[in-house]
């Protein structure tokens, strides 16, 4: 399991008991304690999985398909260990926003959820904006402002404070409010306390090359963009039935 966030590998978790096989965890060293407990919870509450839930150190053993999550890097190595498995097999993704510049300032509110939720770490937190030529920012700076307590916490402070030197001494422009940093960028994944941004022409070209680049992209929020966009403020708020990278875990692991 990955350990950006807290619970992330939760829905794989919960989606192979549910499908009525055993599940054998490997935690992440970042995220070793919520979900023991939640499965001493469901083990109250459904004596039957006791048998069911195994959580393992070391080699991983004994087992008939993975579901795995890393970086781009750790995914190769998953993907040659496991090659005579089924498998499931999550790369790097992140999110982005598309804006127009008609957004209501409740909107705006909820892209600073999408943003700030547990520090921006997670892949359905926004990291990437596209906005429209000569858009203006000022909206967007005030919204984010309700999170700006972020700055409170240390790590949180010296990433910003690292960055916002590395962006300075590299003469690089970008935009900063005391606690979140926006720049000009191409990439889709940003540094902490920063958010990149691109500007765009035309609405169907940006949707052809959001449509191509699919694979990188985990969540797209807007508004009457895309058919399957996320409302502003709630891509940490998925449904059940909202599968990681387009992947039917469900349907995977039925077959099995």
């Amino acid at each position: 399991m990955a350990g950006n966030i807290p619970l992330v590998g939760f829905h794989d978790f919960i989606s192979v008991l549910m499908s009525g096989h055993d599940v054998v965890v490997k935690q992440s060293s970042n995220d070793k304690h919520l979900l023991p407990y939640l499965a001493k919870y469901l083990e109250y509450v459904e004596p039957e999985f006791k048998s069911k839930i195994n959580f393992v150190e070391g080699t991983l053993e004994n087992f008939d398909a993975v579901i795995a999550t890393g970086s781009d890097n750790t995914a190769r190595y998953f993907e040659y260990y496991f090659k005579d498995k089924p498998s499931i097999i999550r790369k790097n993704r992140n999110s982005v926003a598309v804006l127009t510049g008609t957004e209501t300032p409740e909107e705006l509110e909820g892209l600073a959820d999408d943003i700030f939720r547990y520090y921006g770490l997670g892949c359905r937190n926004v990291s990437k904006l596209y906005v429209p030529e000569n858009y203006d920012f000022q909206g967007f700076f005030h919204a984010m402002y309700k999170w700006n307590h972020v700055i409170n916490d240390h790590k949180y402070a010296n990433n910003y404070d690292y960055n916002k030197a590395v962006y300075l001494m590299s003469e690089f422009e970008m935009l900063e409010n005391g606690f979140l940093m926006i720049k000009e960028d191409k990439s889709f994944s940003s540094p902490i306390a920063t958010v990149f941004y691109e500007y765009y022409n035309d609405v169907n070209e940006l949707k052809t090359e959001l449509i191509s680049k699919k694979s990188d992209i985990q969540c797209i929020v807007s508004k009457d963009f895309i058919d399957y966009e996320i409302v502003f403020g709630n891509t940490q708020s998925p449904d059940l039935w909202d599968y990681a990278d387009n992947v039917d875990t469900m349907g995977f692991l039925l077959k099995i």
